[in-house]
């Protein structure tokens, strides 16, 4: 099933005497790439959450917000962060010293900045925490999940649309083609009456340039691989794996052929019939960004 690498899930639990909160949201990214928000104090449950989410999700620009709460504060300690403590009292001192102002500040001002005091749940059990986490985690990512599998339909749709209509121009490509041979023959045996008269004509003569010239426009081979392309496309769409890059190269496979059909024909018609083809691989490129 196509997911898309858009996407966003939340969930709360209460577990083992704590308010766990998760939030789990993504962007576009060439590869899977990963930031989390934790409480300090917590900071070990990490890189196991990028491991536990990485397993989850392959692609994507992924960030993670982590609260913990604990509910029983009766045996709960308050630790001191020294060495934050230490720089906020040296950077405040460096104020006064190069603005010459008054030092008037104490322990109390030290501790309202951010993450001095650190409240934290005597004896925790960091195993447990972290299953606790993992549990309330799961439920975020099967919302997230499911936003990503909502937002692959419509790009699913999206893309399946685009590639049968590039299959309806190359069915008028293929069955444009041999018309302007024949067309070109016309023009060519008129052109030479135009110049000889009545004289007779020199069939073996117009026979080969009609060859070399239907041999110069042939597009049956680009034609072939296109087709080809777009059954591979329409594969990409079904597969449950992840499958944005090898879309994101059969794209640019497609664009190839439709490009040297556009070269070889030698016909208004085709020429316009490559340009609505490329119009619709740039469109699909754009989706396909989006793909997991």
């Amino acid at each position: 099933m196509l997911k898309s690498m858009t996407g966003f899930g939340r969930a709360v639990g209460e577990l083992n005497g704590y308010v766990i909160t998760v939030e789990i949201k993504s962007v576009n990214h060439r590869y899977f790439e990963f930031s989390s928000r934790i409480p300090r104090q917590y900071g070990f449950i990490d890189d196991k959450l990028k491991s536990f989410i990485n397993s989850k999700v392959s692609r994507g620009k992924v960030d993670c917000f982590v609260s913990i709460e604990a509910l029983n504060t009766e045996a709960a300690d308050v630790v001191v962060n020294n060495t934050l403590a230490k720089a906020y009292v040296k950077a405040l001192k460096e104020i006064s010293e190069t603005y010459s102002l008054k030092e008037d500040f104490g322990a109390y001002s030290i501790a309202r900045f951010s993450d001095v005091l650190i409240v934290k749940k005597s004896e925790e059990d960091e195993e447990q925490l972290w299953n606790d986490v993992k549990a309330v985690c799961e439920q975020a990512l099967e919302k997230f999940t499911q936003m990503r599998i909502c937002e692959g339909e419509k790009l699913y749709n999206d893309i399946k649309s685009r590639g049968e209509h590039i299959i309806d121009i190359v069915s008028f490509i293929e069955e444009r083609s041999p018309q302007t041979v024949k067309e070109y023959n016309d023009k060519l045996v008129q052109r030479v009456h135009e110049l000889i008269g009545d004289a007779s004509l020199d069939e073996a003569r117009i026979i080969q340039e009609v060859a070399i010239f239907a041999d110069k426009v042939a597009v049956a081979e680009e034609t072939v691989r296109l087709r080809s392309h777009i059954d591979q496309l329409n594969e990409f769409l079904e597969s449950s794996e992840p499958v944005g890059r090898k879309m994101d190269f059969l794209i640019q496979e497609i664009n190839r052929e439709a490009n040297t059909i556009g070269s070889k024909a030698n016909d208004v018609e085709i020429a316009r019939r490559v340009v609505e083809i490329k119009a619709e691989v740039e469109k699909i490129r754009e989706q396909v960004q989006n793909i997991e």
